[in-house]
């Protein structure tokens, strides 16, 4: 569906299910929302705005160039993510300074560090 941004969605906001509501905002790649690939990185950082979770999350084939250009990224509600890959979910009440990776051979999500 074409949006305000002009960019066509994976999913309808009116097929959004309430699977991770209440946890505010955050930030997702476009390779996430608009390509339909897996979440493979997330990280929590200090919130930037009010109903800022802090959550930031990728497909984990952006490049820096591609991260670094504002248009690849938007803000969404945590619940809409989870809606993209319900896998992250469990994470999702980790505390600021958390990152995790998804396992490329196991497919799960494991603790890294963020630097």
């Amino acid at each position: 569906m074409d949006t305000p941004t002009g960019k066509a969605f994976k999913i309808d906001v009116r097929d959004i299910q309430p699977l991770a509501r209440g946890l505010g905002a955050c930030y997702a790649s476009d390779k996430i929302t608009v390509d339909g690939e897996k979440v493979s990185w997330m990280y929590r950082e200090e919130a930037e705005f009010d109903s800022d979770s802090g959550w930031r999350f990728f497909s984990g084939t952006e490049t820096q160039e591609y991260v670094d250009n504002p248009d690849n990224l938007e803000i969404f509600d945590c619940n809409s993510i989870a809606n993209y890959d319900q896998d992250i979910i469990p994470f999702l009440s980790a505390p600021v300074g958390s990152a995790f990776e998804r396992n490329a051979e196991t497919g799960k999500f494991e603790a890294v560090d963020e630097a």
